[in-house]
């Protein structure tokens, strides 16, 4: 699964940083420096980064993970994580002295930064879990797709490797001539047939939306059985969050737009929701995901299921896949400080830059409210790994030497 589009992009609320301007830099700092370590409990995120490991561990060794800089000299490939993993596996489930133990004494924290500031955006993201079918009846007539045969995505890498290196275009054969893919209203209103590429059928048209808002999702089929769904490519058209164009519209206020509000609108006003929602242009397609147990959450970009309060989504051009990121933000419930150990597992269209990350909340309504309300100012703090050889005796509160 990629994560979609953080449900804070819904409203493109302005908070401190999510720039994505400039290169990264990482601050060596010790542990007892991150805020909250000395009751840190992070068991879970062991839990998840062993799960990290056991991908990584068939990964060709130079297989790129990303980051920058410094996070990609030390943590940039998979071989650079065999020693951390190895060790890993050696401390008991559940045990959070034994976890904190492992992190101080095998990773370098390194305070994220860019343009002096560490001020990151952090938003929440969920699996929705909807009802629906396999195939079209009476009740569920609105189609999730599955990647269009006629999409091609061109590597403009290849034509101009100085400007263009890692840059896509996401479009269609027109004759000789590669034009931009069908946007959304066209695929709502016939440019593609769903009855060709239909992998799920759902009732309302605004699950179906939401479900391309977060990338992935569960649908409970008739016979009581879990069909999931995840990401397989997009339109390539521009996100435009549609909170921010009913905010225009006089249709919401600017300090009531969450997931629940703008559900809310468009469940009570059908004659309007198709033409709100047909203001976002970008249009995400899906695939069936692996049978998983149901309690494991949706597998993320590494691979592995994502843990609910363990897992986030990161910009892998500044943070590696699979790298633990202690988290400092704001319970969006509690309003009470959270600090926590995280481990990148996913990615997200909307999560760009490095002082961005996206809290994955777990599956279903519960996990919504949580997600739609995270929108919040922190700091991340990456850990990356010490040289195995030398770690058992390095002491956990040492600082390496500052690299960017």
């Amino acid at each position: 699964m990629l994560a979609g589009v953080s449900l804070a992009a819904l409203s493109a609320c302005a908070l401190p940083s999510g720039s994505t301007t400039g290169s990264a830099t990482f601050q060596p700092v010790s542990m007892s420096q991150l805020p909250g370590w000395p009751a840190a409990k992070p068991s879970q995120a062991l839990a998840a980064f062993v799960a990290s490991c056991q991908r990584i561990q068939y990964f060709p060794p130079d297989q790129a993970l990303g980051g920058s800089g410094v996070a990609a000299s030390l943590g940039g490939k998979a071989a650079l994580w065999g020693g951390v993993c190895s060790a890993a596996k050696s401390v008991p489930p559940a045990d959070d002295g034994g976890a904190r133990n492992f992190f101080q004494t095998y990773f370098q924290p390194y305070l994220v930064t860019q343009g002096g500031s560490s001020a990151a955006k952090i938003t929440g993201y969920y699996e929705p879990e909807v009802q629906g079918s396999a195939t079209r009846d009476a009740n569920d007539q609105t189609p999730l797709l599955g990647l269009p045969p006629d999409l091609v995505t061109i590597d403009l890498g290849a034509f101009d490797p100085a400007k263009a290196a890692g840059k896509t275009a996401i479009g269609r054969l027109d004759g000789n001539h590669v034009v931009p893919y069908f946007d959304r209203f066209q695929i709502e209103n016939g440019a593609l047939n769903p009855d060709d590429l239909a992998i799920a059928w759902v009732a309302d048209p605004v699950d179906a939306f939401f479900l391309q808002i977060e990338g992935s999702g569960r649908i409970d089929l008739p016979d009581g059985s879990i069909m999931r769904v995840t990401y397989a490519g997009k339109n390539g058209r521009p996100y435009v969050p549609i909170g921010r164009i009913m905010v225009q519209q006089k249709l919401l206020a600017p300090n009531d737009v969450t997931e629940q509000s703008i559900r809310a609108w468009l469940e009570a006003h059908p004659e309007r929701a198709r033409a709100i929602m047909d203001a976002n242009p970008s249009y995400v397609f899906f695939r069936t995901a692996p049978q998983l147990p149901d309690g494991a959450g949706p597998p993320g970009a590494l691979g592995v299921s994502l843990t609910p309060g363990s897992s986030i989504a990161v910009d892998r051009r500044y943070l590696p896949l699979g790298a633990p990121v202690w988290m400092v933000t704001t319970d969006p419930v509690t309003h009470a400080p959270l600090e926590q150990m995280t481990v990148a597992q996913d990615l997200g269209s909307a999560i760009t830059g490095p002082l961005r990350a996206d809290l994955f909340f777990g599956s279903g309504s519960k996990a919504s409210v949580g997600a739609g309300a995270m929108n919040a100012a922190g700091q991340l703090y990456v850990l990356l790994p010490r040289p195995v050889s030398s770690s058992e005796g390095a002491s956990s509160d040492s600082a390496a030497a500052p690299s960017s």
